[in-house]
């Protein structure tokens, strides 16, 4: 019987905590979903951002831009050799990430 009760207090604790982390998946960090990202025209993003990213990425002929709910421009072209890249811009012109 001793082992019976203490099987059921395991099982009950890993219930728990397997019903905490669905609802913490299902509620999300702020229990709202993230806004997507609004597509701009490439003539919209202004001349030092632009500049900004051809620095990062040279040779990179650029052709859509997003604008992340956080102000940050999303920049994207294609390399010589096809590939797609991207370099992430802040407002300031800090970049935040080259893919």
């Amino acid at each position: 019987m001793k082992h019976f009760l203490e099987y059921r207090e395991m099982h009950d604790k890993n219930g728990f905590v397997i019903w905490l982390a669905a609802v913490a998946v299902a509620v999300g960090c702020s229990g709202q979903p993230a806004s997507p990202p609004e597509e701009l025209s490439i003539a919209d993003v202004p001349p030092s951002l632009m500049e900004v990213a051809r620095k990062a990425l040279p040779g990179v002929e650029f052709d859509r831009v997003y604008r992340k709910p956080s102000g940050t421009l999303e920049i994207r072209g294609k390399a010589k050799n096809g590939k797609i890249r991207e370099v992430e811009v802040r407002p300031d012109g800090t970049v935040e990430e080259i893919e």
